[in-house]
């Protein structure tokens, strides 16, 4: 049931190169420059497409049935689970991810982040061709287009060289990632492109993001939902911290910031507009669910981000969402929890683990302190099988349910919120990372000044857990230990622990883990590393493979008490 036939997976890898076929060459797919002055509203179209597919449109399945083909925010919900951070409390749709099982090369997990990176890659190298001569230029009035597209495609391109690589940049830079499609990538290519190192494929996206500062230089974008210049700086001080240029990364960062500022503690814990809303100071770039879309219209809009992460929507009018209603909500993990002190403000958006111990009407009272529908918490862990039954404790509240009450009372309306891709406090984070890297105490001074706006009696060196056998600094510790708390649920999880080579403890004293899945990894796990699809490896002959991931069997590790 969840292993691919051979014959369906000769069937899909039929199809996809008969696509790639049309995707690449710009005589089989493309628009020509000729054809888009006779159809004005083609570019804007395909300008459009880049991003306007990034909330699902159900690219992998084609049917509304499978709750995780919801775009970019499932694969940020996957990545995330595959550390100690979230507890997924039922075993369902994302389960795969959590107990690291089914992920080798030849199974349907492994084929959707593929089919949904090179889908909106497509998208990017289609405007790319549009707009651009033989000699590489392009008109003026495109340019805004190619920007989006170059930034993008970079974009894309770094996750997947952080998913897909078994080693990182910094450890060894002839590691591989993934194959690199361009718009001017050969048909004949297509069964001899090799996996990219990270030297070639970092050069590679560097260069797109120097042409996405080029073509965005002026750009006023209508919303947050396609990147300007500001993204452009963001994505190439990502970059450089992947490299380990720390003095670009701090320039980049620090440039990226312009514009914005750092959500205030009321802003951060708001109620009505919590993680829902891109209009606010700090988003950069963003994804935005509409009425309009399939993952809202179909499946009840069950097969949407808010199903998974709105914890607020009434069991008495709607009765939907798998977060609020069925039982299986994404939780915080303990331990992380516990390093909170009572003055951090991001404390507030995490149910306390000591309301378990209430019953009745002291808990609903509890409750009160983090929604104005405590009876919907009640009922929400109540929906919860297994040893998560009726435990209100890590419910996340930090993304709230959008539209306000009208939203709260139907899932077409809550559900129709914005995730967070790209926030100014990322970029303070990364400009004192790479500060201290240079100079400690130079870092030190600027994560102090960020960690004060959320904790105002922070005091440095509190949060030294040192996870893994790698040795680290307390300073490497505490800036990862604020962006576990500062980007909790944002897709960073997995991606921070391989770059700064950390392990995964989910067993430890009083930990909220589901039994059998209480893995721990003193360093940093094989699972991390995804597989290529078999079809790819199947007919691209120079493509190779990472070993499958996948756990032998779900068993408790022994327990660590002290870290």
């Amino acid at each position: 049931m969840k292993k691919l036939l051979n014959i369906t997976a000769l069937l899909m890898l039929a199809l996809t190169i008969a696509s790639c076929e049309q995707e690449i060459l710009p005589q089989n797919g493309y628009a020509t420059k000729d054809q888009v002055a006779e159809a004005p509203g083609a570019y804007a179209n395909a300008v459009n497409a880049i991003t306007s597919t990034l909330t699902g449109e159900f690219i992998y399945g084609g049917s509304s049935n499978y709750p995780y083909d919801l775009g970019w925010p499932a694969l940020n919900l996957e990545r995330d689970i595959m550390g100690q951070d979230i507890v997924y409390v039922y075993q369902n749709w994302y389960s795969y991810w959590y107990e690291m099982t089914y992920l080798g090369p030849a199974y349907r997990i492994c084929q959707m982040p593929w089919t949904f990176y090179f889908k909106w890659i497509k998208s990017c190298n289609e405007v790319i061709s549009m707009a651009t001569d033989e000699e590489g230029n392009v008109p003026a009035d495109l340019a805004y287009g190619v920007g989006i597209a170059y930034a993008v495609r970079a974009w894309l391109y770094t996750e997947m060289a952080q998913m897909y690589s078994q080693k990182t940049y910094t450890v060894d830079k002839s590691s591989v990632s993934v194959p690199i499609v361009t718009e001017s990538t050969a048909l004949e290519d297509l069964a001899h492109n090799p996996r990219a190192t990270h030297e070639q494929m970092f050069a590679f996206i560097l260069s797109d993001l120097d042409k996405a500062e080029q073509y965005l230089a002026g750009y006023k974008r209508p919303n947050l939902e396609t990147p300007d210049v500001s993204v452009a700086y963001g994505l190439k001080a990502r970059a450089y911290l992947l490299m380990g240029e720390w003095e670009n990364a701090r320039t980049y960062a620090k440039k990226a910031q312009a514009g914005y500022r750092i959500l205030s503690a009321d802003e951060y814990t708001d109620w009505e507009n919590g993680f829902n809303n891109q209009n606010n100071p700090s988003w950069m770039f963003a994804v935005q669910y509409k009425t309009s879309d399939p993952q809202i219209q179909n499946n009840d809009a069950d097969s949407s981000w808010g199903s998974m992460m709105y914890m607020e929507i009434s069991p008495e009018t709607s009765a939907c969402g798998y977060a609020a209603n069925y039982g299986q909500p994404f939780i915080i993990d303990r331990h992380l929890y516990d390093t909170m002190p009572a003055t951090d403000i991001r404390k507030k958006c995490y149910v306390d683990f000591a309301i378990d111990d209430l019953a009745g009407d002291a808990k609903l009272a509890a409750l009160a302190a983090y929604t104005k529908y405590p009876s919907w918490l009640v009922n929400a862990a109540a929906a919860v099988s297994g040893e998560r039954k009726d435990k209100v404790g890590g419910f996340q509240l930090k993304f709230r349910t959008a539209g306000g009450d009208a939203g709260r009372a139907n899932q077409y309306v809550g559900f129709v919120g914005a995730v967070p891709l790209m926030r100014v406090e990322e970029m303070y984070l990364i400009e004192a990372e790479a500060a201290g890297r240079l100079n400690e105490s130079e870092g030190i001074s600027l994560l102090t000044a960020f960690a004060k706006q959320r904790d105002p009696e922070f005091e440095y060196g509190n949060h030294t857990e040192n996870y893994g056998s790698v040795p680290a600094g307390d300073f490497i510790n505490e800036i990862w230990w604020q962006r576990r708390v500062e980007l909790w649920g944002e897709g960073f999880a997995t991606f921070d622990i391989k770059r700064l080579q950390k392990g995964v403890i989910r067993n430890y004293p009083n930990t909220n883990h589901i039994s059998n899945y209480r893995f721990v990894e003193q360093t940093t796990p094989d699972w991390m590393n995804f597989c290529i699809v078999q079809t790819e490896t199947n007919y691209n002959f120079d493509c190779t493979n990472n070993p499958d991931p996948s756990k032998a069997s779900p068993a408790d590790d022994p327990m660590v008490t002290s870290f």
